[in-house]
């Protein structure tokens, strides 16, 4: 048997940071992102050997085992690894030969939530061969579990959520982990409309995002003014986004998104640089009313909302850069899973 799973990664449009603890612990936060049509896969093979086969097919990277019921984390793979060893923990099944092999459709440290997404996929393929009883909002936080408190990975909560559930969501974080995910109802004619003329750039650097969100934290927890300020603005700027979705202001986005973005950078250092300052003035110089770093920033996949017929004038623009354009389309559906 092959049990196989797959959960769209995610476009932050607005209010990006204010799911990181301890801001969302202490203020609340609030995030809107919309998932895209790229995905983390994992798939599941049974093997009649005694032995454990872990690999990331788009990564080029492989490990074997002997059953074990805790498998090393040692720098290599642990995403997938670390979600056996708490499938293993908590429910305890027979340990059985098995093949687990993961491909993800951007790169590691994009920003467009792959690492928290493949950890969604890869729980979602256990998920479907143990037919363990996790509801959306449990696999999300079992994720989120997984990474920060089991992995010790730095980061907000608004990926595993968006993989989930899948679709346009308005997000609440508040103290105790907890999490409100608002589907959005956008009229169809919005939403094609925003696909359409929001373009997504990948500069083709990758970045550690960790590095970006401890000094985020640091800022809370030293209450840094001017860093907490940006984020209260930023949390703004994802009900502004809301509303414009909703009544179909699309001429408001990109300025909302513009707003944003000069609000990212005073939130932790490293957020941008020359590169992507130079890349964001000449989008918006070919006419690009507003845009953002995807994710927590210092480089990764960008996006610009591209109004009226500009969008050509600005990949143009874009590709004089180097980098990618990347096609993408919005996605309803979250984590499916499915087994053969």
């Amino acid at each position: 048997m092959i049990y196989r799973s797959k959960a769209p990664l995610r476009i932050g449009l607005a209010g990006g940071g204010t799911d990181v603890s301890p801001y969302s612990d202490q203020f609340g936060g609030a995030i809107l992102n919309a998932t895209i049509s790229l995905s983390a896969y994992a798939a599941i093979e049974t093997l009649t050997e005694n032995k454990i086969i872990i690999e990331a097919l788009d990564r080029d990277e492989q490990q074997s085992f002997d059953l074990l019921n805790v498998l090393p984390i040692d720098g290599t793979l642990d995403l997938l690894k670390g979600v056996y060893n708490r499938i293993q923990k908590d429910y305890d099944p027979p340990v059985k030969g098995f093949r687990l092999s993961t491909f993800v459709d951007a790169p590691a440290g994009s920003g467009l939530g792959t690492s928290s997404t493949l950890v969604v996929a890869v729980l979602g393929a256990f998920k479907e061969m143990l037919k363990l009883p996790l509801d959306e909002y449990k696999i999300a936080q079992y994720a989120y579990d997984i990474e920060r408190n089991d992995l010790q990975l730095a980061g907000g909560k608004q990926d595993q959520y968006a993989a989930t559930f899948g679709g346009v969501n308005f997000m609440e974080f508040y103290a105790g982990d907890k999490v409100i995910v608002n589907p959005l109802r956008i009229k169809p004619q919005y939403l094609h409309e925003l696909e359409n003329n929001l373009v997504l750039y990948f500069t083709s650097t990758s970045r550690e995002s960790a590095a970006i969100i401890k000094e985020q934290v640091k800022n809370v927890n030293e209450k840094n003014e001017k860093s907490i300020e940006a984020m209260h603005h930023l949390k703004d700027q994802a009900k502004m986004m809301k509303e414009a979705l909703l009544q179909g202001k699309l001429d408001e986005i990109g300025l909302i998104l513009d707003y944003g973005f000069e609000q990212k950078r005073n939130m932790a250092a490293n957020i941008s640089n020359s590169r992507i300052e130079d890349v964001y003035a000449a989008a918006k110089a070919a006419g690009a009313t507003g845009g953002k770093i995807s994710g927590a920033g210092g480089g990764g996949f960008m996006i610009f909302y591209c109004p009226g017929n500009t969008r050509h004038a600005v990949i143009k623009t874009l590709n004089s850069f180097g980098g990618t354009v990347r096609d993408y389309s919005f996605t309803k559906y979250g984590l499916t899973t499915w087994s053969i």
